[in-house]
């Protein structure tokens, strides 16, 4: 499993769009129109977050939903953040 540092993300986060490493982890906000519409995407997310085996941690206030991604079991950021990241960017 790669784990990845502030330096060694950035090749790969230029692939992200608006994704920025912070802390050993990789996040995101999003602005949705409205709650439902943030709702929606956070049940999305987990439905993809299901498949992937991988569980981020989402933060939502009305129309925002923060996403952060670190694999914890891996203390630090891995491809499996990576990957999910890309998933997300799908919707």
């Amino acid at each position: 499993m790669n784990i990845y540092n502030e330096i060694t993300a950035q090749p790969i986060l230029k692939e992200l769009k608006d994704w920025k490493y912070n802390d050993s982890g990789i996040e995101k906000k999003f602005v949705f129109k409205n709650f439902s519409q943030a709702l929606a995407f956070i049940v999305q997310v987990g439905i993809i977050a299901e498949k992937h085996n991988h569980h981020p941690e989402l933060f939502n206030v009305y129309n925002k939903v923060d996403i952060r991604l670190s694999t914890h079991d891996a203390d630090g950021l891995t491809d499996k953040d990576f990957n999910l990241a890309k998933a997300i960017e799908q919707l």
